[in-house]
């Protein structure tokens, strides 16, 4: 009998900002599963109290994301106004239609801890009629996703259908994403209730399938999803993907799914030139983004903004017109300047910026004829580490 076994695919190693994940897909010999055109496996990895995900705001069209955690947590903030943490057993589900921008770090209380990240990020093409449509977002808690045991074989249906189950997940094509978890050796016909194309990721353990053993880091594609038997060995975790392929080629660019390469093209532009109207900012995380890939790193330009407002007044300091740090100040009477808060923003540490902010505000003072009172720390810092500023300390 010919082998229902397909293609036999290798995770391969892939960066995305500080950190390596494997990747699933897409491949050079399978471009998508189904509608699932890209999947990555993060971790498990044990990140030190100095090592934090960090993936600032990017742009996504033309597909959901689906982020699904066995270990860790990431807080997800888009520009629908959005910000909500993940947990392990929840789901994520972002549609991005014709434009969404989203961001994903470590939350901000494990920061300085030592934490565990393990889990999968995948996207999911849109049918044609829905490429176009608003952006939305949905977060389904663990104990919503559909979970069952049948004769020592225990499963959950994270998204899609099989058989009469269903997924809370509004997914927009026919598909399924499914774990499958086995503690002693069982053999599983699920075939029958599948559709359209399966992909099979073994996360831990062994499966047989027509006499051979495949174990992680594997991905393997059925020639037939209805033909989809195997026997798990022992204690094992799997996942089985898929459902029914687009008529359509779907094209990819970068973070960009579309059927239409002339709508991804159109949205390099838009991301390159920072167009709001198509990619609005990410209420909370609008310091910093991601470039667009092949986008030269221009020479930073820096400049000034002051705003004031009686006694009380601000100065931001700007990298190619992106805020990238503040000093505030206090106006106490007539002749006293007080400097009560300076900040370089995170993404933007290591370059000198509260010092120029400190200057800034110190020429500012000297403009008005006036004392400086630092009760910010650093302010006073270099201010008494430069002889130069100390006839500016207002005592």
């Amino acid at each position: 009998m010919q082998s229902n076994v397909g293609l036999i695919l290798e995770e391969k190693a892939a960066d995305i900002g500080n950190f390596m994940v494997g990747r699933l897909l897409p491949f050079r010999q399978k471009r998508a599963v189904g509608p699932f055109v890209f999947i990555d496996h993060m971790g498990p990895a044990c990140l030190k109290e100095h090592q934090n995900i960090d993936v600032p705001p990017h742009p996504h069209i033309g597909l959901s994301t689906l982020t699904y955690l066995f270990d860790g947590s990431i807080f997800h903030r888009d520009s629908l106004g959005y910000a909500i943490e993940i947990k392990p057993g929840e789901v994520n589900w972002m549609t991005a239609g014709k434009g969404v921008v989203h961001s994903e770090r470590t939350p901000e209380y494990l920061r300085k801890d030592d934490k565990y990240l393990h889990g999968f990020q995948i996207w999911i093409g849109l049918p044609k009629h829905v490429e176009q449509a608003e952006p939305s977002f949905v977060h389904i808690g663990k104990a919503d996703i559909p979970s069952w045991e049948d004769n020592g074989i225990y499963y959950k249906l994270i998204a899609g259908k099989l058989g009469d189950r269903k997924s809370p997940v509004p997914v927009h094509s026919p598909l399924y994403f499914i774990e499958i978890k086995t503690k002693a050796a069982q053999k599983i016909n699920i075939g029958p209730q599948l559709f359209g194309e399966v992909g099979m990721y073994v996360l831990d353990g062994t499966v047989k399938i027509e006499g051979n053993d495949y174990g992680s880091k594997q991905l393997l594609i059925a020639k037939n999803a209805s033909l989809c038997a195997f026997e798990t060995n022992g204690e094992t975790t799997l996942y089985l993907f898929g459902g029914e392929p687009f008529e359509e080629e779907r094209f990819m660019f970068w973070n960009f799914v579309n059927s239409d390469k002339t709508v991804i093209e159109k949205a390099k532009e838009d991301w390159k030139n920072q167009n709001i109207e198509a990619f609005p900012k990410v209420p909370g995380d609008d310091k910093e983004y991601v470039l667009l890939p092949g986008t030269k790193q221009k020479k930073n330009v820096i400049t000034f903004t002051q705003e004031e407002d009686q006694r009380r007044g601000k100065f931001v300091i700007l990298e190619d017109d992106v805020p990238a740090g503040e000093m505030t100040y206090v106006w106490a009477g007539t002749n006293k300047f007080i400097i009560d808060h300076t900040e370089a923003y995170e993404a933007f540490g290591g370059k000198g910026y509260a010092k120029q902010l400190v200057m800034k505000g110190i020429d500012y003072a000297r403009e008005k004829g006036v004392k400086i009172l630092p009760l910010c720390p650093y302010a006073k810092k270099v201010m008494e580490g430069d002889e130069n500023l100390h006839d500016m300390i207002f005592r």
